[in-house]
Parts: structure tokens; sequence; C-alpha cells
């Protein structure tokens, strides 16, 4: 039975079998699934639902799983967003992690993998006040928000875990590698900018236009965060 207080979890999939036994998964494990066929009642159900978390085909009929991502990060959802896809490439990872998901789950369907992904997005937030600073730069981890000047700045998971990562290792040059393997988890380099893309997604958030740069690149190897 799901309890009033169990999380929302948002099901964007036109698959109707595969659909129904996603919801029932997530039933059973003691989430509120709800599910939407399109994009276009996806976008409606998070806007009256604010789900927890987001599951997005990448295959929608019609509509690409991948621009419905890019969608809602654009209109500020913070959610985590998965999305269910059928291949494994470098490329196809890429593509999922720059239109703004969190991760993704690969078909055929398994059950346990699958709920164990979504135990891992939605475990519940550390009770703690601790915070990370670096000069007028606050991440708050009780809250998952990062404070500058006083300004309080909401934050996708994956630009949270990148900060924190960042605020954890202050005027220590991070490789690629460094990066990729302690906030996505992945072990792929190639032509992958999705770095370069949250990057610029913080860079956009915490430092104000004309004031100095905290995320500096380090030509040929990463970033590091520092004071200009």
């Amino acid at each position: 039975m799901t309890l009033a207080h169990s999380p929302c979890v948002l099901l964007i999939e036109s698959d109707e079998s595969l659909a129904n036994q996603l919801a029932f998964d997530l039933k059973e494990a003691g989430y509120d699934p709800i599910v939407a066929h399109d994009g276009t009642n996806g976008i409606q159900y998070s806007r009256d639902r604010d789900p927890a978390l987001v599951v997005i085909d990448r295959m929608l009929a019609g509509e690409s799983g991948l621009s419905l991502c890019k969608n809602f990060r654009t209109s500020g959802m913070r959610s985590p967003v998965l999305v269910l896809m059928a291949r494994d490439t470098v490329d196809d990872r890429v593509a999922c992690l720059e239109a703004g998901a969190d991760d993704y789950f690969l078909k055929p369907y398994r059950a346990e993998d699958f709920l164990n992904l979504v135990r891992l997005y939605l475990k519940p937030d550390i009770d703690t006040s601790e915070q990370l600073r670096f000069g007028d730069l606050i991440l708050d981890l009780a809250t998952r928000r990062a404070i500058l000047n006083g300004r309080a700045i909401d934050l996708t998971m994956k630009e949270f875990e990148l900060l924190k990562y960042l605020m954890e290792h202050p005027r220590e040059v991070l490789t690629r590698e460094q990066i990729l393997e302690n906030v996505w988890g992945y072990d792929f380099m190639g032509e992958s900018n999705v770095i370069e893309v949250y990057i610029r997604y913080l860079r956009l958030k915490i430092e104000d236009e004309g004031q100095k740069r905290l995320i500096q690149t380090v030509r040929g190897v990463g970033y590091v965060l520092r004071e200009t």
C-alpha cells in the first residue's frame, strides 16, 4: 500500500505495458507512481504533482524523451530525471546527460536494478546543517542549495554534486577523469563534453556577470575552484 507521504514518481512512457509494469513495481516498493503516456501530459502532471523523481523513455511516441528532458530543465525543474534507453554507447550516454538527465537505465527492464537506481536518487535528505564555504559562496548540504552573497541558488542534483566535489577540493586542479569518476561514476572520455556543459550551467548560476570567475579552466587538464 502506498502511504500518503510516499515520494511521487512521474513515469512518462508511451509503451502501456512497460508503463504499467514500472508503476506496479514502484507502488510495491512504497512509491507513489503517476503515469503519462506522452510529453504533453507529462508536462501537465509535473506541474500538478511536483514529482520527487521523473522517469522518461528516450523513445516516446511522436517526441524525443531527451527534448522533453531539456524542456523540464529549461523550465527550472530540479527533481532528478532518469532516462530509459535501449542503447548504451558513449554518444547515447553523453546525449542523455547533456539533455539534463541525472542518470539513465538500460532496457530490457529489470525491476531490481531499476528500483535500486530509484532508491539511490530518492534516499532521504541527510539531517545536517553542514555547509561548505569558498569565499562568498556557500553550499548548504541539507537544502542542497548554493548561497552567494545572501542569494539562494537552486541546483539540479548533478549541479549540486559537481559543485560539492569542486568545493571539497578547493584550489586543487581536478582532471576530467577525476570529475567523471566522482560525480557521474562513468568510465568514458572520448569526445564527451558533458563536464563542459555542466560547468557552464554552474557558471551561469554562481558567477554574477562582471564578477570574478570561481570555476577556472585549466586547458588540457580539467578545472579548479580558486580565486581569480
